[in-house]
Protein backbone atom coordinates (compact mmCIF):
# COMPACT_ATOMS: atom_id res chain seq x y z
CA UNK A 1 0.00 0.00 0.00
CA UNK A 2 2.60 2.35 1.12
CA UNK A 3 4.55 1.48 -2.20
CA UNK A 4 1.43 2.09 -4.47
CA UNK A 5 1.67 6.00 -2.54
CA UNK A 6 4.83 6.43 -3.44
CA UNK A 7 4.36 5.51 -6.76
CA UNK A 8 1.40 8.28 -7.28
CA UNK A 9 3.55 10.86 -5.61
CA UNK A 10 6.26 10.46 -7.39
CA UNK A 11 4.05 10.72 -10.89
CA UNK A 12 2.40 13.74 -9.28
CA UNK A 13 5.79 15.53 -8.45
CA UNK A 14 7.01 14.65 -12.08
CA UNK A 15 3.83 16.25 -13.51
CA UNK A 16 4.12 19.22 -11.48
CA UNK A 17 7.66 19.46 -12.34
CA UNK A 18 6.70 19.41 -16.16
CA UNK A 19 4.06 22.24 -15.83
CA UNK A 20 6.58 24.26 -13.73
CA UNK A 21 9.44 23.81 -16.17
CA UNK A 22 6.91 24.72 -19.33
CA UNK A 23 5.76 27.76 -17.69
CA UNK A 24 9.26 28.76 -17.09
CA UNK A 25 9.63 28.66 -20.76
CA UNK A 26 12.59 27.38 -22.81
CA UNK A 27 16.14 27.59 -21.09
CA UNK A 28 18.86 30.40 -21.89
CA UNK A 29 20.63 29.19 -25.09
CA UNK A 30 24.30 28.95 -25.05
CA UNK A 31 25.52 31.08 -28.21
CA UNK A 32 28.53 29.96 -29.92
CA UNK A 33 29.81 33.45 -31.88
CA UNK A 34 32.35 31.46 -33.94
CA UNK A 35 29.65 29.29 -35.85
CA UNK A 36 28.81 32.30 -38.54
CA UNK A 37 29.45 35.36 -39.36
CA UNK A 38 25.50 36.46 -39.40
CA UNK A 39 22.48 35.13 -36.92
CA UNK A 40 18.82 35.51 -36.43
CA UNK A 41 17.90 36.80 -32.96
CA UNK A 42 15.18 34.07 -31.20
CA UNK A 43 14.00 36.01 -28.21
CA UNK A 44 11.83 33.19 -26.83
CA UNK A 45 15.45 31.66 -25.44
CA UNK A 46 17.72 34.02 -25.90
CA UNK A 47 19.32 32.63 -28.65
CA UNK A 48 21.84 33.59 -31.54
CA UNK A 49 20.66 31.24 -34.23
CA UNK A 50 23.73 30.90 -36.49
CA UNK A 51 22.77 31.29 -40.58
CA UNK A 52 25.68 29.50 -41.92
CA UNK A 53 24.73 30.33 -46.03
CA UNK A 54 23.36 34.04 -45.76
CA UNK A 55 21.09 35.32 -48.78
CA UNK A 56 23.04 38.16 -50.04
CA UNK A 57 24.35 39.26 -53.06
CA UNK A 58 27.98 40.63 -53.94
CA UNK A 59 28.32 45.02 -53.27
CA UNK A 60 29.29 44.92 -56.91
CA UNK A 61 26.06 43.58 -58.13
CA UNK A 62 24.24 46.50 -56.35
CA UNK A 63 23.86 48.89 -59.11
CA UNK A 64 22.03 52.39 -59.46
CA UNK A 65 22.49 53.34 -55.43
CA UNK A 66 26.43 54.10 -55.82
CA UNK A 67 25.48 57.83 -53.17
CA UNK A 68 23.97 55.80 -50.65
CA UNK A 69 26.21 52.63 -51.20
CA UNK A 70 29.98 54.16 -50.57
CA UNK A 71 28.32 56.28 -47.38
CA UNK A 72 26.94 53.02 -46.01
CA UNK A 73 30.26 51.37 -46.51
CA UNK A 74 32.26 54.24 -44.97
CA UNK A 75 30.04 54.26 -42.16
CA UNK A 76 30.37 50.03 -41.62
CA UNK A 77 34.07 50.34 -42.13
CA UNK A 78 34.38 52.80 -39.60
CA UNK A 79 32.57 50.98 -37.13
CA UNK A 80 34.33 47.32 -37.92
CA UNK A 81 37.95 49.71 -37.29
CA UNK A 82 36.52 50.72 -33.74
CA UNK A 83 35.92 54.40 -34.24
CA UNK A 84 32.43 56.30 -34.15
CA UNK A 85 30.02 55.07 -36.49
CA UNK A 86 25.83 56.06 -36.74
CA UNK A 87 22.78 54.01 -36.60
CA UNK A 88 21.23 54.21 -40.19
CA UNK A 89 17.79 54.18 -41.84
CA UNK A 90 17.58 52.75 -45.34
CA UNK A 91 14.31 54.24 -46.48
CA UNK A 92 12.52 54.66 -49.31
CA UNK A 93 11.28 52.76 -52.69
CA UNK A 94 10.66 49.41 -52.01
CA UNK A 95 12.57 46.79 -54.39
CA UNK A 96 15.54 48.72 -54.76
CA UNK A 97 18.32 46.84 -52.91
CA UNK A 98 17.59 48.25 -49.31
CA UNK A 99 18.52 45.22 -47.37
CA UNK A 100 20.09 43.48 -50.36
CA UNK A 101 22.60 46.48 -49.45
CA UNK A 102 23.37 46.49 -45.54
CA UNK A 103 24.16 42.15 -45.97
CA UNK A 104 26.49 43.22 -48.99
CA UNK A 105 28.19 46.06 -46.93
CA UNK A 106 28.46 44.09 -43.68
CA UNK A 107 30.48 40.60 -46.06
CA UNK A 108 32.64 43.25 -47.82
CA UNK A 109 33.78 45.27 -45.09
CA UNK A 110 34.31 41.94 -42.97
CA UNK A 111 36.32 41.15 -45.30
CA UNK A 112 38.16 43.29 -46.13
CA UNK A 113 39.27 44.58 -42.69
CA UNK A 114 39.39 40.72 -42.10
CA UNK A 115 37.61 41.35 -38.74
CA UNK A 116 35.03 39.55 -36.66
CA UNK A 117 31.94 41.77 -37.56
CA UNK A 118 29.03 40.03 -36.77
CA UNK A 119 25.44 40.73 -38.05
CA UNK A 120 22.50 39.98 -36.38
CA UNK A 121 18.89 40.43 -37.68
CA UNK A 122 16.31 41.23 -35.30
CA UNK A 123 12.22 40.59 -37.02
CA UNK A 124 10.02 43.26 -36.94
CA UNK A 125 7.74 41.56 -34.28
CA UNK A 126 10.61 41.04 -31.62
CA UNK A 127 11.93 44.81 -31.42
CA UNK A 128 10.20 44.78 -27.92
CA UNK A 129 12.87 42.38 -26.82
CA UNK A 130 15.76 44.57 -27.47
CA UNK A 131 17.00 45.26 -23.98
CA UNK A 132 17.70 41.46 -23.55
CA UNK A 133 19.91 41.12 -27.04
CA UNK A 134 21.69 44.12 -26.16
CA UNK A 135 22.58 42.69 -22.51
CA UNK A 136 23.83 39.63 -25.06
CA UNK A 137 25.90 42.03 -27.62
CA UNK A 138 27.60 43.87 -24.89
CA UNK A 139 29.61 41.48 -23.38
CA UNK A 140 30.82 39.76 -26.17
CA UNK A 141 33.58 41.43 -27.02
CA UNK A 142 32.73 41.14 -30.51
CA UNK A 143 31.34 44.65 -33.09
CA UNK A 144 27.72 43.76 -33.64
CA UNK A 145 25.12 45.11 -36.31
CA UNK A 146 21.41 44.64 -35.66
CA UNK A 147 19.55 44.64 -38.78
CA UNK A 148 16.13 44.97 -38.66
CA UNK A 149 14.11 44.69 -42.37
CA UNK A 150 11.08 46.24 -43.42
CA UNK A 151 11.04 48.25 -40.42
CA UNK A 152 7.48 50.10 -40.07
CA UNK A 153 4.91 50.81 -37.05
CA UNK A 154 0.82 50.72 -37.05
CA UNK A 155 -1.56 52.77 -34.75
CA UNK A 156 -1.95 51.42 -31.24
CA UNK A 157 1.36 49.82 -31.86
CA UNK A 158 3.86 51.08 -28.68
CA UNK A 159 6.77 48.39 -29.72
CA UNK A 160 8.44 51.90 -31.11
CA UNK A 161 9.01 53.13 -27.40
CA UNK A 162 11.67 50.17 -26.99
CA UNK A 163 13.61 50.76 -29.99
CA UNK A 164 13.96 54.50 -29.17
CA UNK A 165 15.11 53.54 -25.72
CA UNK A 166 17.32 50.80 -27.46
CA UNK A 167 19.23 53.06 -29.90
CA UNK A 168 20.22 55.92 -27.78
CA UNK A 169 18.14 55.93 -24.52
CA UNK A 170 18.04 54.67 -20.94
CA UNK A 171 20.71 55.65 -18.12
CA UNK A 172 22.98 52.70 -20.06
CA UNK A 173 23.05 54.10 -23.73
CA UNK A 174 23.54 51.85 -26.88
CA UNK A 175 27.16 49.91 -26.30
CA UNK A 176 29.75 51.04 -27.78
CA UNK A 177 29.72 47.89 -29.77
CA UNK A 178 26.62 47.58 -31.59
CA UNK A 179 25.05 49.80 -34.36
CA UNK A 180 21.49 49.38 -35.60
CA UNK A 181 20.60 49.47 -39.72
CA UNK A 182 17.24 49.73 -40.30
CA UNK A 183 15.36 49.42 -43.56
CA UNK A 184 12.01 50.95 -44.32
CA UNK A 185 9.47 52.29 -47.06
CA UNK A 186 8.70 55.04 -44.94
CA UNK A 187 11.02 57.77 -43.90
CA UNK A 188 9.42 57.98 -40.35
CA UNK A 189 8.66 54.69 -39.54
CA UNK A 190 4.99 55.65 -38.57
CA UNK A 191 2.09 55.64 -41.05
CA UNK A 192 0.98 59.38 -41.46
CA UNK A 193 -2.24 58.88 -40.53
CA UNK A 194 -1.37 57.65 -37.35
CA UNK A 195 1.04 60.81 -36.59
CA UNK A 196 -2.14 63.28 -37.68
CA UNK A 197 -4.49 60.86 -35.07
CA UNK A 198 -1.87 61.50 -32.19
CA UNK A 199 -1.84 65.56 -33.31
CA UNK A 200 -5.39 65.80 -33.25
CA UNK A 201 -6.11 63.75 -30.09
CA UNK A 202 -3.23 65.29 -28.07
CA UNK A 203 -3.21 68.47 -25.37
CA UNK A 204 -0.64 69.56 -27.05
CA UNK A 205 -0.03 68.34 -30.36
CA UNK A 206 2.98 69.62 -31.50
CA UNK A 207 4.46 67.30 -28.58
CA UNK A 208 2.55 64.21 -29.94
CA UNK A 209 4.34 64.72 -33.41
CA UNK A 210 7.49 65.27 -32.29
CA UNK A 211 7.33 62.39 -29.86
CA UNK A 212 6.77 60.41 -33.35
CA UNK A 213 9.64 62.00 -35.55
CA UNK A 214 12.23 61.56 -32.93
CA UNK A 215 12.08 57.76 -33.40
CA UNK A 216 13.73 58.73 -36.83
CA UNK A 217 16.03 61.16 -35.45
CA UNK A 218 17.84 58.35 -33.33
CA UNK A 219 19.48 56.96 -36.69
CA UNK A 220 22.12 59.54 -37.46
CA UNK A 221 22.09 58.71 -40.97
CA UNK A 222 18.63 58.48 -43.18
CA UNK A 223 19.91 56.95 -46.46
CA UNK A 224 16.83 57.37 -49.06
CA UNK A 225 16.03 54.93 -52.10
CA UNK A 226 14.19 56.25 -54.76
CA UNK A 227 12.69 54.79 -57.93
CA UNK A 228 15.38 53.98 -60.38
CA UNK A 229 15.58 55.42 -64.10
CA UNK A 230 15.25 53.63 -66.89
CA UNK A 231 19.13 53.55 -67.83
CA UNK A 232 19.91 52.32 -63.63
CA UNK A 233 17.52 49.39 -64.29
CA UNK A 234 19.30 48.66 -67.53
CA UNK A 235 22.78 48.73 -65.95
CA UNK A 236 21.88 46.69 -62.85
CA UNK A 237 20.52 44.06 -66.17
CA UNK A 238 23.64 44.18 -67.25
CA UNK A 239 25.86 43.67 -64.58
CA UNK A 240 23.81 41.08 -63.75
CA UNK A 241 24.01 39.36 -67.27
CA UNK A 242 27.64 39.59 -67.32
CA UNK A 243 28.38 38.68 -63.90
CA UNK A 244 26.19 35.03 -64.15
CA UNK A 245 28.12 35.19 -68.13
CA UNK A 246 24.32 34.67 -69.85
CA UNK A 247 24.47 34.11 -73.34
CA UNK A 248 22.26 36.80 -74.60
CA UNK A 249 22.53 39.59 -77.09
CA UNK A 250 22.47 42.99 -75.20
CA UNK A 251 19.36 44.58 -77.75
CA UNK A 252 17.69 40.96 -76.94
CA UNK A 253 18.62 41.60 -73.31
CA UNK A 254 17.38 45.14 -73.07
CA UNK A 255 13.90 44.29 -74.95
CA UNK A 256 13.33 41.65 -72.93
CA UNK A 257 14.00 43.16 -69.71
CA UNK A 258 12.01 46.57 -70.31
CA UNK A 259 9.14 44.34 -71.51
CA UNK A 260 9.23 42.41 -67.80
CA UNK A 261 9.23 45.60 -65.85
CA UNK A 262 6.37 46.66 -68.41
CA UNK A 263 4.07 43.58 -66.96
CA UNK A 264 5.66 44.12 -63.35
CA UNK A 265 4.23 48.18 -63.33
CA UNK A 266 7.89 49.23 -62.53
CA UNK A 267 11.38 49.10 -62.46
CA UNK A 268 13.32 48.34 -59.29
CA UNK A 269 16.14 45.88 -58.60
CA UNK A 270 13.83 43.09 -57.54
CA UNK A 271 11.91 43.20 -60.54
CA UNK A 272 15.73 43.16 -62.54
CA UNK A 273 16.20 39.94 -60.51
CA UNK A 274 13.08 38.73 -60.84
CA UNK A 275 13.93 39.03 -65.08
CA UNK A 276 17.58 37.60 -64.42
CA UNK A 277 16.01 34.39 -62.52
CA UNK A 278 13.67 33.65 -65.19
CA UNK A 279 16.19 34.13 -68.05
CA UNK A 280 18.70 32.33 -66.24
CA UNK A 281 15.68 29.34 -65.47
CA UNK A 282 15.20 29.62 -69.66
CA UNK A 283 18.72 29.56 -70.48
CA UNK A 284 19.09 26.40 -68.17
CA UNK A 285 22.41 27.96 -66.30
CA UNK A 286 22.65 28.19 -62.99
CA UNK A 287 22.57 31.50 -60.93
CA UNK A 288 26.57 31.11 -59.56
CA UNK A 289 29.44 32.82 -60.69
CA UNK A 290 31.85 31.10 -63.35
Amino acid sequence: MAGEFDDRLLIEVRRLADALERLAGLPPARNDWTAADCFVWVPANLRLQPVPRPNRVALSLIRGVDHVRDILHENTLRFAEGFPANNVLLWGARGMGKSSLVKAVHEDVRAATRSELKLVEVHREDIASLPALLDILKSSGLRVIVFCDDLSFDHDDTAYKSLKAALDGGIEGRPENVLFYATSNRRHLLPRNMMENEQSTAINPSEAVEEKVSLSDRFGLWLGFHKCSQDDYLTMIDGYAAYFQLPIAPDVLHHEALEWATTRGGRSGRVAWQYIQDLAGRLRVPLERK
